[in-house]
Order: structure tokens, then sequence, then C-alpha cells
């Protein structure tokens, strides 16, 4: 079956705060936004085109200069701390439509924070939408350290199950039942939902398995160093 028409996003604006230009920090040498980009373009026959949406002029050259393209920069209200994503996507489907007169299928939005996910997993995440009338694709890994059934409360100064209960004893395989957290590394989304309902999720949700060794998503100067130790054998 031939791939629907998919544009595959790139978020990269240059006012981070939680790690000051982030997009762009080295990791072995590289800056981080170059390795999403190198997986997009090792995928380039899924998308009907890739584009790097920024304000920043250096994560722009950056950018190009690792292959990606930079066909606009992205407004500066939609630049701010607290713009949402939503706009940040639509702007970029409307350019693209706009400059290539066609109408896309999907969008997928590949953020640089999270630089360990193949080529192979676009591909799979794609797959999913394959005879589903799912609204969106999200990648997620399993968790335990933050399994629900550890998470408390206090009431009344007594600490209390949150959730769900945790018997004494048990053991982190029995968990149950199994769950899973978003990793921030694939987010596929239908086109009529993200412009006409301003949703990058919508209401039925196909979950895209990933294993935690790819699901390292930096918000933090930790985060960086964890990568950095993660990635000195690959």
């Amino acid at each position: 079956m031939p791939f629907p028409n998919v544009l595959a996003v790139i978020p990269a604006r240059g006012g981070s705060k939680g790690v000051p230009r982030k997009n762009i920090r080295e990791i072995h040498g590289k800056p981080l936004i170059a390795y999403t980009i190198e997986t997009a373009l090792a995928a380039q026959h899924l998308f009907h085109r890739i584009v790097v949406s920024t304000d920043d002029k250096e994560i722009a050259a950056i950018a190009q200069q690792h292959g990606a393209a930079v066909p606009f920069m992205r407004p500066p209200q939609l630049a701010e701390d607290n713009a949402p994503m939503v706009p940040v996507l639509q702007h970029s489907v409307e350019f693209v439509e706009w400059q290539d007169g066609i109408t896309l299928d999907w969008v997928m939005l590949l953020q640089p924070t999270a630089p360990l996910r193949t080529a192979q997993d676009l591909e799979k995440a794609l797959r999913l939408t394959e005879d589903n009338a799912c609204d969106s694709v999200i990648s997620v890994m399993r968790v335990y350290a933050t399994h629900p059934i550890l998470m408390k409360r206090i009431e009344k100064n007594r600490l209390v199950s949150y959730c769900i209960e945790e018997k004494e004893g048990t053991r982190r395989q029995d968990y149950d039942p199994p769950a899973y957290m978003r990793n921030g590394a694939i987010y596929l989304t239908r086109r009529s939902v993200l412009m006409d309902h301003g949703s990058i999720w919508g209401n039925f949700i196909s979950p895209y398995i990933m294993p935690p060794e790819r699901s390292i998503s930096v918000d933090n100067e930790m985060d960086l160093k964890l990568l950095e130790l993660h990635m000195i054998d690959k």
C-alpha cells in the first residue's frame, strides 16, 4: 500500500529555558537536533516533506548543514515560552500545503529532545495507521519505577494508595495492569484532527511501544549527561 501524504515536522525554537540552546548542544561532537534530522532523512521515503520549524537563525543554519529543509522561519508569537505545539504544527501544515498545492493526510512530530528513535520506529508507527481508524499514534515505553501502583497520597497524616492498592511484597514484574508513559519520540496525527479539532492526540490514540534504551528524553542537564553516557558505545 502506498504511503499517504505525511509531513514530518522537527520543532526547534531558540529560547529553551530548562537547558539553554539544548537543540544545538553537542552530544559526542554532534548537535542534538542532528540525530533527529538524520533519522528522519533515513526514512524520507515515508514523507512528503521533512521540515524544521524554528525561529532561530543559528538553529536554522545548523539544521541545513545536516541536510534538513528550513523553508520558513517560525513567527515570533509561536516561539514564546508558553507557545503550545498545536499552532506550531498547524503553521507548518498551512505553509507546506500552500507551497506545494496539496492536502496532507498525516503529520509526524519529531522532537529533537528524543534523539534515539530509529527510522524503523518511524515506519512501524506509520504502519499502525493502516486499516486503523485511530486519530493518532503516540510512542510510549513501559514503566516500572513510576508505575501508578507505587504512587501514594497523604490523607489525615496517613500514607494511602493514590489510585491502585499496593500489597506489601508485590514484585515489579507483578504490577498489574502494565503501565506505559509517553516518551516524546513520535506523535503521528491525522491532518483533520490537527487542523479541524486543534488536537495532536484526538480521541482514539494507538500506542507505539518503544524500549527504554530508545526512550531517553532531554528535559534537563542530567538528561543530557545520561544521554552522553548511553551513547558512548553507539
